[in-house]
This record gives C-alpha cells, sequence and structure tokens, in this order.
C-alpha cells in the first residue's frame, strides 16, 4: 500500500498576482504513485485519510476530503468536496490524474465559482 504525502500548491503567477500569491493555496494529503502521480487505486484503500486544507487569500480556511469520482476526462476526476450535502462548493482539478505531484510543476483547480487558477507544486513530504 502507497503511504500518504502532503502536498502543498500555491497560487502560480497570474495577470492579478505577477509573483504568485502564497496566501491562496491548498495542502492535499494523498498516496501518489512512483511517478508523483495521485494514486487511484491506494486512494480506495485510503480514503477516509485523503483531505484538503483550502487557504483563501482572505485568512478563511476551509477543510474537506479528496474525491475520485466518475466523469470528466478519462472517464474520472479528481474533486474536493467541502460539504457532502452539497456539490455546489466542489473544486474539481484539471486532469490532476495526469500530472506530477513534485515541486516545480504546476496543476490547474476550477474553484467552486468555476474560474481556473493555475496552482504551483511548492512541497511534497510524507504525511
Amino acid at each position: 500500500m502507497t503511504g500518504l504525502s502532503k502536498i502543498s500548491l500555491q497560487l502560480a503567477r497570474c495577470p492579478e498576482f505577477p509573483e504568485g500569491n502564497p496566501r491562496d493555496g491548498y495542502e492535499i494529503v494523498a498516496p501518489l504513485d512512483e511517478a508523483g502521480r495521485l494514486d487511484t487505486e491506494a486512494w480506495h484503500a485510503q480514503r477516509d485519510h485523503c483531505r484538503v486544507r483550502r487557504l483563501a487569500p482572505d485568512g478563511a480556511t476551509r477543510h474537506g476530503r479528496l474525491l475520485h469520482r466518475a466523469g470528466g476526462a478519462g472517464g474520472a476526476s479528481w474533486v474536493f468536496d467541502y460539504d457532502d450535502r452539497s456539490d455546489a462548493d466542489d473544486e474539481g482539478g484539471f486532469r490532476l490524474d495526469s500530472h506530477r505531484m513534485a515541486p516545480g510543476e504546476y496543476v490547474s483547480i476550477k474553484d467552486a465559482g468555476g474560474r481556473l487558477r493555475t496552482y504551483a507544486v511548492m512541497a511534497v513530504r510524507k504525511a
């Protein structure tokens, strides 16, 4: 069984924040495969331990779960679920299954408002 990793993401450079924004990010606890990609099989075995913490620019922090759902590119998608009673607050990763979670890499996440933002992987360490 794959161990869990803690992945730290920070908003990457964009027109609004030319240097990125260290106050806008995520901390994700998830299993990674040997290539550094989210490990679906290991997630199934450890899903109760796969979490996300949203660090918003206004200082608010939200806690949720990392879910793997049917649908999306390749037949499935990864989402951050903050309220299990509603899908309205879910944030989806853009092809998160194909991106390496390694420092210097980038991933895109669509927030609950539908805005796609790019985040830099800042750190990956054992959870």
